[in-house]
């Protein structure tokens, strides 16, 4: 911390000896342990944060550390990953090079998927040496450099990186938050609270500064400092100014900053004042441009100003040399004046090509109400973050529709594309509100019909496909609305009629509207079409025609590949099904937790049970992560289902109050559906059959395509259900729906497996039971074959046919066994022991809870490639999975085996015996 007198060599540090050998401490960890850790240093302005920092990067580099050093700045925070940039961008080897940065953040358009880029990059470093990463003033840092250092020290805590983080004290700021994450995954940190210095501390400093020891006078006037070291050095520095100049001298910043201002010439304070409204870090002909003035004419302002230790200059850009620096030169600008200066650095940002984006910190400082240039440059500016931070965007356009006037006509398309940025990032009540208000303005016809086209995905979102479809059909029969923005209106009623009871009447509507589509040429109104025919075609049990309706729609736009995949899955084409993950994972598709999704219905019916779990973990925590939850309801279903597959009845309770509190939440038909069927199976597994038939039979009412998007798969547990409440007229119906099904899907062996066996279970058919087996060995799905093979053994039994029954029983068992289903070979091996048959008994013992042995096959197999050297991502493309199933499973490997980095993993597989 220097002052206009020259650099010092300790002053910086003093009083900061103890925390700098925690940080050291910090530093040497990571180095020697290979694991990640954290650091945050937070204090006041000008109490030294910078300062250390600046001592840890340099430890740091003499202990081998590869290091990436940032600096966020205020007026640049609204800039998607521009605090992150610096970080990964600048260094002594940078992990990134500016054209590797420029083509990420260009051409993908998810949160997750660009921070695991990162994050790829950062382990692959990580891999040969340790690594630094420091972003001084975090408290400035950009909504998604905030979301990437959420994420990024907890993803790669079982690397050597160590986050050293500085920020102001902020009982609820972004370093609260990122410690925070960084806790709860167990992660090594420390914060490192600065605090004022004492006197002694103070005189060193002073001492440090005029080189010589200090007189009465000069610690009274630094007592003004209040332990502050920035303060002490200013007014040491004015005081060095006041003994040249014969100036009085006062106590405060005031004798450090404004007293030196009012030496410097008109010239360079204006110029100061021009750099102070464009940031802490500025361009020399920026700060010219706003001033009125050439370049050249201002080369004597530059140059005093740096001599009076005001400004830096890096050769590319100058640098007030402290926040507070700044701070004070902007204050003393009057406040009409600023807003102007920011409204004219605003237009010198765009006519120097840079993006709108660049220029919003300004236009949000000095635009004012009715200022149409400012609205178009934040519609710009909305538009082009949209696809990585909704929310950023919603900010960006609320703030352009309340600079518009209520009678200006632009405000109606400003509303309708806040409506679209608000629906995006999750917002939909405030996008609804936003919507209603718009339309209490009595807006044009066309105007209307855009605007209700534009709530389409707000309601579809809520769930309010009744209010949806209402909507729709007044617009349309309003009229006025554009080609484009009819089909689209179309679409959208498509969409709301497959939540209806009469599919045939929705699909002939969609029809229409894809034929109307298509002569338009409308990409949304396409997608909505066909999204629609789709939705239909599944509710009504018609996979096959399902299936093209969802590839067609990827074939149109990516981000719908998981339903794609999951239609794959709904006809028994899992090889297809996997051929698409795997594109997926290589192309780095969008929706990631939507894909993990689709690979955790991919892997339950490849009864890969244990990664089921981790699957839908993972999907859970990224949309938590989003603050965008679609399928927690769900997940948390079939993570309880499998639960009680395995035995673990508390697992399952827990999943099911979890799965109560989404659905509370966020309700829905078809999420009441799910849980109402849950609480069916729990209630069956606790042996209340009264309570678990009428959870079946609210089921049955929730409309007809619940029962085939529910039953699908499970119908035989509910007839179980039924037949053992004495409730066979509700078992036959089901049986109906089962071979309703398998009639749609004639060519699709799981349909027609389970049709049979439900025929069989009704009634008591081993015929019906041995042929449900046989057209289920020809399908993929192992826990649905292992329950036919079931309810083969024991008709069998009840006829008296026990060798057979042996057979039936014993592949049953086997099988249940080898998808981890072990309640359920537990009960297979109980009926053989009824039957005489004591045998061979499955391993069904539950394994260890630590441990190698407590891994489970998919975290073995994860742990063996990362003791290899894999990174997550070269694990994955392996294994066919996404990154962030490998790091769910790498996460439980090393609570199981108490370690904390790769380096650890790696030498204990080396201590395994051979197998």
């Amino acid at each position: 911390m220097a002052g206009a007198g020259g650099p010092l060599s300790r002053s910086g540090l003093r009083g900061r000896e103890t925390e700098l050998v925690e940080l050291e401490a910090l530093i040497a960890s990571v180095a020697r342990t290979g694991s990640g850790g954290l650091a945050l240093i937070q204090g006041e302005p000008g109490i030294g944060k910078t300062t250390l920092l600046a001592e840890v990067v340099s430890k740091a580099v003499t202990a081998g550390f590869s290091v990436g050093v940032g600096k966020a700045d205020e007026l640049h925070h609204v800039v998607p990953l521009s605090s992150l940039a610096a970080c990964v961008l600048h260094g002594d080897q940078p992990l990134l090079t500016g054209d590797d940065f420029a083509e990420l953040a260009r051409n993908h358009d998810q949160r997750i998927w660009l921070v695991e880029r990162l994050a790829e990059a950062i382990e692959t470093r990580a891999g040969s040496v340790p690594v630094l990463i420091s972003l001084d003033d975090v408290q400035w840092a950009d909504s998604l450099s905030r979301f990437a250092l959420q994420q990024l020290p907890t993803r790669l805590r079982t690397s050597p990186v160590l986050w050293v983080l500085t920020g102001r004290r902020e009982p609820a700021g972004p370093a609260e938050e990122i410690v925070a994450a960084a806790a709860a995954a167990v992660l090594p940190t420390v914060t490192v609270s600065l605090g004022p210095l004492s006197g002694a501390d103070i005189a060193q400093l002073a001492g440090d500064t005029l080189g010589t020891a200090v007189d009465a006078r000069v610690r009274e006037l630094l007592d003004g400092a209040g332990g502050n070291p920035f303060l002490a050095v200013e007014m040491l520095t004015g005081l060095r100014t006041a003994e040249t100049s014969m100036d009085p001298v006062t106590p405060g910043l005031v004798v450090g900053v404004r007293g030196r201002l009012r030496s410097l010439r008109p010239d360079t304070l204006r110029f100061l004042q021009m750099g102070a409204v464009l940031g802490r870090r500025f361009a020399f002909h920026d700060a010219a441009a706003l001033c009125g003035r050439s370049a050249a004419t201002l080369i004597a302002a530059l140059e005093e100003a740096v001599c009076a230790g005001l400004l830096d200059d890096d050769g590319d850009h100058l640098v007030f040399r402290h926040d507070l620096l700044r701070q004070a030169v902007y204050v003393d600008i009057p406040p009409s004046a600023r807003k102007a200066l920011h409204r004219e650095a605003a237009r010198n940002i765009v006519a120097a090509g840079h993006q709108p984006i660049d220029a919003v910190p300004h236009i949000l400082r000095g635009a004012l109400p009715g200022d149409e240039e400012a609205v178009v440059l934040l519609q710009q500016a909305a538009d082009a973050v949209l696809p990585v931070t909704p929310g950023l965007a919603a900010d960006l356009m609320t703030r352009a529709l309340e600079l518009v006037p209520s009678a200006h006509p632009l405000r109606f398309a400003v509303g309708e594309q806040a409506i679209l940025c608000l629906t995006r990032a999750g917002r939909n009540g405030e996008a609804l509100s936003t919507g209603d208000r718009l339309l209490a303005g009595r807006p044009p016809l066309e105007a209307f019909s855009r605007l209700q086209a534009a709530l389409g995905s707000t309601l579809w979102n809520m769930d309010r496909t009744g209010e949806l479809r209402r909507r729709v059909e007044a617009a349309l029969a309003t009229g006025g609305a554009a080609p484009e923005i009819g089909a689209r209106l179309a679409g959208l009623r498509t969409l709301a009629m497959s939540r209806e009871h009469d599919l045939v009447a929705a699909r002939e509507v969609g029809e229409a509207a894809l034929r109307a589509v298509t002569a338009i040429g409308d990409r949304e109104a396409t997608t909505l079409a066909l999204s629609g025919l789709g939705e239909i075609a599944q509710n009504a049990g018609e996979n096959a025609v399902a299936l093209e309706r969802f590839a067609a729609l990827s074939a149109i736009d990516s981000v719908f590949l998981p339903e794609e995949i999951v239609a794959h899955l709904h006809v028994d084409d899992f090889a297809s099904a996997e051929r698409l993950i795997r594109q997926a994972t290589d192309a780095g598709a969008s929706r990631q937790a939507m894909l993990l999704w689709a690979q955790g219905q991919y892997d339950l019916g490849l009864g890969r049970l244990d990664d089921v779990d981790a699957d839908f973990v993972t999907m859970e925590r990224l949309e938590d992560e989003v603050r965008v939850s679609v399928q927690q309801v769900n997940g948390r279903v079939i993570r309880s289902r499998t639960a009680l597959l395995r035995g673990d009845r508390e697992g399952a309770r827990e999943h099911l109050v979890a799965a109560r509190e989404r659905l509370a939440a966020k309700p829905s038909p078809g999420s009441t559906a799910a849980v109402r069927f849950l609480e069916a199976v729990h209630a069956g597994a606790d042996g209340d059959v009264g309570l678990a038939v009428e959870k079946i039979r609210q089921v049955q009412r929730e409309g007809p395509f619940m029962r085939w998007r529910l039953l699908r798969d499970w119908v035989d547990s509910a007839i179980r259900m039924a037949l053992r409440g004495g409730e066979h007229e509700l078992a036959e119906h089901l049986a109906e729906q089962a071979r309703a099904h398998a009639e749609r899907n004639p060519a699709v062996p799981t349909a027609t497996g389970i049709a049979a066996q439900a025929t069989g279970l009704v009634k008591g058919s081993v015929a019906e039971l041995e042929r449900s087996v046989e057209l289920l060995s020809a399908g993929p799905r192992p826990l649905v074959r292992a329950a036919a093979y079931a309810d083969l053994g024991q008709a069998l039994l009840t006829a008296g046919r026990r060798r057979q029954a042996v057979s039936a029983l014993t592949n049953a068992r086997d099988e249940f066994a080898e998808t981890g289903a072990h309640a359920e070979a537990a009960h297979a091996q109980h009926a053989l022991r009824g039957a005489g048959e004591g045998g061979r008994q499955a391993a069904t013992t539950e394994r260890p809870v630590a441990g190698w042995g407590a891994l489970t096959l998919s975290e073995e197999k994860i742990a063996r490639l990362v003791a290899e050297g894999h990174t997550n991502r070269s694990a994955a493309d392996l294994l066919v999975v996404s990154p962030h199933t490998v790091n769910t499973h790498l996460t439980s490997v090393f609570r199981k085996l108490s370690i904390n980095s790769r380096v650890q993993l790696a030498n204990l597989v080396m201590a395994l015996p051979d197998d």
